[in-house]
């Protein structure tokens, strides 16, 4: 009988732990290899061709030349970016906040003990659920001028109903405001009341004991235990507001004159890259807006530290 050797099953446990372990990063590789090629094919190429397209002057056949940055100092110098870029920033800058306080206050409102409760969290959700161009396709009618329910409802209160919506240069950016509201509030209204129902309810029973009033439990409890989910909420509207397109698209035809006044970066992106076939231009442009979101998002990751609480 053979005696029995320590460092041959040390040796052996080894191996097989080797083995083991290289087992669990092949099939590992393999669970994410659908999602490495989609990133790789569909984000990652795409970056490094729009980089490469902007510095460059692409003909109708899709030959490129070299031009340097000529797109870029065309766009600087090219009125209807700024126009856009301004439409762009005033958008983001009041479809957001308003958007995130009416999620809020939907979120505190549904997580109380009411009738109803699924069903008025199903009629909030609906618009995330509706394809965009539907969505734009009914509020450009509900906008109409003539016979836009909108008008109907004002004129039935006994206001002037002639309100040029989808015309006048001066509402045009307000109508696709109240459209990005109406179609945000619903899904970050859903983050927002899965961070309210974490928060432990000991915290509201001690304030209560302490006489604190309901508004002020919402200012000292709710909104600070909130801050991470309101934190995230605000980075994703943001980067979504900024790429405002569909609804600018469905709603205002080319030929309308107030066009100007409502497009954005990605519409203008858009018309030079598939209107016009100038894609190094259009790329110029996608890239500045890649950078616009890039910065405003590393100011909200340095800020965060200063108001988002994760205790």
């Amino acid at each position: 009988m053979e005696a029995h050797n320590p460092q041959v099953n040390t040796l052996t446990t080894k191996k097989a732990k080797l083995n083991k372990k290289k087992n669990m990063m092949f099939w590992g590789w393999i669970l994410i290899a659908p999602t490495l090629i989609g990133l790789l094919v569909l984000n990652i190429f795409p970056v490094i061709q729009t980089v490469y397209l902007s510095f460059h002057s692409v003909s109708t056949f899709g030959q490129s030349t070299f031009i340097g940055l000529e797109n870029y100092i065309k766009m600087f110098n090219d009125a209807d970016f700024w126009q856009s870029l301004s439409n762009t920033l005033l958008y983001a800058g009041i479809q957001v906040p308003v958007t995130v306080v009416l999620s809020t206050l939907a979120a505190v409102l549904l997580n109380t003990k009411i009738k109803g409760l699924s069903v008025y969290r199903t009629l909030y959700f609906l618009p995330m659920i509706a394809a965009p161009a539907a969505v734009a396709m009914v509020w450009r009618w509900l906008f109409n001028s003539q016979y836009g329910l909108i008008n109907l409802m004002i004129e039935s209160l006994g206001f002037n109903a002639d309100i040029q919506w989808l015309s006048d240069p001066s509402l045009v950016l307000w109508a696709v405001i109240i459209v990005g509201v109406w179609s945000s509030v619903g899904y970050n209204m859903i983050l927002l009341l899965a961070g309210l129902q974490e928060i432990s309810k000991d915290y509201y029973e001690a304030a209560t004991m302490d006489g604190a009033s309901k508004l002020r439990q919402f200012f000292q409890i709710t909104l600070p235990l909130l801050t991470p989910q309101l934190f995230f909420v605000l980075v994703t509207s943001i980067i979504s507001a900024l790429q405002v397109f569909d609804v600018i698209f469905v709603m205002f035809d080319v030929t309308n004159p107030s066009l100007s006044s409502v497009q954005s970066l990605v519409y203008v992106f858009f018309h030079e890259s598939y209107v016009l076939n100038d894609k190094g231009y259009g790329s110029a442009i996608i890239i500045v807006l890649v950078l616009i979101i890039m910065i405003i998002t590393v100011i909200q990751l340095l800020g965060q530290k200063k108001w988002v609480n994760y205790d």
